[in-house]
C-alpha cells in the first residue's frame, strides 16, 4: 500500500486509513471466497482440511482487523502487518491444498504487490517478497516428495523469482511515481512562489499607478479596457454619467483642440491607441458645456516579441485649467493692450493738436483731455501692479464700518446722480469691525461703482450690513443687467469681463473685482456674487468683526 498522498491527489487517498487497508484486502477475500464457493464441486474434501480451515480463519481476522483496528492511530509502517498476515495465511492454504489443487501460490502476488507497493521498509519488502513464496513452496514439496522431480523442483523456484520479479517492478514503478511525485511537489511550490512574486508586482504595479495624477488605460488589440488605474476612475465619476462611465470611453463625444470639432472615431486616443500608433501630447476635448475638460493624451505600445502587438498603454492628464490659463493669458494681453492704447492714442492726438492750435484756450483744451487720460492710463497701471502683486497687504485697526460707507456713499453719490441711479443704505450705526479702512474703502467703491455703472437709468443700488455672532456681511445689491452663472463664477478672476459687459461696450479692465477678493482674503473674510441676467447682482461680503 503506498503512503497516503496529498488530500486532492485521488478520491482513494481522501478516504479513511480503514478504508483503503481494507480496499487493499477485498482482491484476495473475493478470490478466496470464490474458490471456497467452488470448492465442493471443483475440490471435494478441501474444506475438510485442517490448515486449509485454519487459513480460512486468519483471513477472516485479517479482514476484520482492516476495519476494526484504528489505524490512523498507528504508524504507518503497522499497516504491512496485515500483507505478513496474508502471506503466512497463503501458507497454510498452501500446504492444506496440495493434494487437491496446484498453483495456489500465485495468490501470493497481491501481499507481494501491496509490500512492495509501499514506500515502508523497501529492502525488506523486496527480500520477503522471494524468501516468503520459497518458504511456503518449498517445505510442502520436500515433505512430500524426498527426490522431487525437475519440474517440481523448477516450479518451487520459479514461483519466488517471478514474483521477486513482480516485487522489483512494483517497486521501481513505485519509486518512479514517487519521484514524479516529488517533482511535482517541487514544481507546484516553485509556481506557487512565481504566482506570490507576480501578485507582489501587480499589487506594486496597482499601487504606482494609483498614486500617479494621471490616468491610465491598458487596452488589448482590439480596443478593450484590460487595466486602470485610480486616477481614471475618479474622472470617470466626476466627469461622465453612470451610462457613459459603465459602457467607457469609446461612447463619448470627443472634440479637437478647438473643443468645437468632432473627431471621428478613427481619431479617438483609445482607437488610434489599439491600433498600434504611438504618439504623445495629443490634446482632445471631452464632453460638452462647462463641463468639457481638455485632456493631454500619450500613448504607447506593448510587444509581446518582435513585431507581436499585443496591446497599448494609453495615459492622459487633464491640462483643463492649462489650457483655460493659456487662453486666459491671451485675452489678458489682448484687453490690456487695448486698454493702454486708447489713452495712449488720445494723449499722443491731443497733444499734437494741442501743438498745433490756434489759441491758448484751444491747446489748453486738448491739454486737459489729454491730462484726463494720462490720469485714466496712471490708475490702469496702478491696478495691473496691485493685481500681479504677490499678496494684498491689510492693516486693520478699529474702525466704525457705518461710517466708512457712508464717506464712500458721499463719493459715488454724483456719479450715481449723473446715471439716474438711487443709493439706499440700511447699515445700524455705529458698527464697529476690526478692518484696513483705507483698503476697504477701496472694495466698496469698485462694488459700488460697477453697481451704478452696470445698472441702467432709473435703477436702484441697495446696500446692508450687520453684524451677528463675531462676524460683519456686507450686501451690495443693484438692478442692473446681471451675470450668467458661468460669468458668476468667473467675476473674481484678474482680467476677466462678462459677456454682457462686452456686449454692451461698458468700459473696464476687469481687475477690480480681482483686487476686492485679494483685500478681502487679506482680512481673513470671503466675497461671493449672486446673479441672474437681466435680474441685477448681489455682492457678499463676510468679515470676521475682530480681529
Amino acid at each position: 500500500m503506498t503512503d497516503p498522498a496529498p488530500a486532492e491527489a485521488s478520491l482513494f487517498h481522501r478516504v479513511s486509513p480503514r478504508t483503503r487497508i481494507g480496499l487493499c484486502q477485498l482482491p484476495l477475500t473475493a478470490i478466496l471466497v470464490c474458490i471456497v464457493l467452488a470448492a465442493p464441486a471443483a475440490w471435494p474434501g478441501l474444506l475438510n482440511e485442517p490448515l486449509f480451515q485454519v487459513s480460512l480463519l486468519v483471513h477472516a481476522l485479517l479482514l476484520i482487523s482492516c476495519w476494526a483496528v484504528p489505524w490512523e492511530r498507528l504508524p504507518h509502517r503497522a499497516s504491512l502487518l496485515i500483507p505478513l498476515g496474508d502471506m503466512g495465511a497463503l501458507g497454510l492454504s498452501h500446504a492444506g491444498a496440495a493434494d487437491f489443487m496446484s498453483g495456489f501460490a500465485i495468490l501470493l502476488i497481491f501481499p507481494v504487490i501491496w509490500l512492495s507497493a509501499s514506500s515502508s521498509l523497501s529492502r525488506f519488502s523486496v527480500v520477503i517478497s522471494f524468501l516468503g513464496p520459497l518458504l511456503i513452496i518449498a517445505p510442502p514439496l520436500l515433505i512430500r516428495s524426498v527426490s522431487p522431480t525437475a519440474a517440481e523442483a523448477t516450479g518451487a523456484v520459479l514461483i519466488p523469482v517471478m514474483l521477486f520479479a513482480v516485487a522489483l517492478g512494483v517497486r521501481f514503478v513505485t519509486a518512479n511515481m514517487a519521484l514524479q511525485q516529488r517533482r511535482l511537489e517541487k514544481k507546484d511550490v516553485e509556481l506557487r512562489q512565481l504566482l506570490e512574486v507576480s501578485s507582489e508586482r501587480e499589487s506594486l504595479l496597482q499601487t504606482i499607478l494609483d498614486t500617479i495624477d494621471v490616468g491610465v488605460i491598458t487596452v488589448d488589440g482590439t480596443g478593450n479596457v484590460m487595466l486602470t488605474n485610480h486616477q481614471h476612475e475618479l474622472f470617470e465619476r466626476s466627469t461622465l454619467s453612470q451610462g457613459e462611465a459603465a459602457s467607457g470611453q469609446h461612447n463619448l463625444a470627443l472634440f479637437g483642440q478647438d473643443g468645437k470639432t468632432p473627431l471621428p472615431k478613427s481619431r479617438w486616443p483609445v482607437t488610434r491607441a489599439a491600433a498600434g500608433e504611438t504618439f504623445g501630447d495629443y490634446l482632445v476635448w471631452v464632453g460638452e458645456g462647462p463641463t468639457a475638460r481638455a485632456l493631454s493624451t500619450a500613448a504607447r505600445t506593448i510587444e509581446t516579441g518582435p513585431g507581436k502587438f499585443r496591446g497599448a498603454v494609453l495615459a492622459y492628464n487633464d491640462v483643463t485649467s492649462l489650457v483655460e490659463a493659456l487662453k486666459a493669458k491671451d485675452e489678458v494681453i489682448a484687453t490690456v493692450s487695448h486698454e493702454l492704447r486708447t489713452p495712449i492714442t488720445s494723449i499722443v492726438g491731443n497733444l499734437e493738436f494741442a501743438s498745433n492750435a490756434d489759441s491758448p484756450e484751444d491747446a489748453s483744451h486738448y491739454v486737459g483731455i489729454a491730462y484726463k487720460n494720462a490720469e485714466r492710463l496712471s490708475e490702469l497701471v496702478s491696478s495691473l501692479l496691485q493685481s500681479g502683486s504677490a499678496g494684498m497687504k491689510v492693516y486693520p485697526r478699529e474702525t466704525d464700518f457705518a461710517g466708512l460707507i457712508d464717506s464712500v456713499v458721499g463719493s459715488v453719490l454724483p456719479q450715481a446722480t449723473a446715471a439716474g441711479i438711487a443709493i439706499k443704505t440700511d447699515v445700524p450705526a455705529p458698527l464697529w469691525t476690526h478692518t484696513d479702512p483705507l483698503r476697504m474703502a477701496q472694495v466698496l467703491d469698485n462694488l459700488l461703482s460697477n453697481a451704478i455703472k452696470y445698472s441702467p437709468k432709473g435703477g436702484v443700488v441697495a446696500i446692508r450690513a450687520r453684524a451677528d455672532d463675531g462676524l460683519l456681511t456686507l450686501d451690495v445689491q443693484d438692478t442692473g443687467i446681471g451675470l450668467s452663472p458661468t460669468d458668476a463664477a468667473r467675476v473674481f478672476e484678474r482680467f476677466f469681463r462678462a459677456t454682457s459687459a462686452r456686449a454692451s461696450a461698458i468700459p473696464g479692465t476687469g481687475l477690480g473685482l480681482a483686487i476686492a477678493k485679494a483685500i478681502v482674503e487679506g482680512h481673513s473674510g470671503t466675497i461671493s456674487c449672486a446673479s441672474r441676467p437681466g435680474y441685477g447682482s448681489t455682492f457678499t461680503i463676510s468679515l470676521p468683526a475682530q480681529s
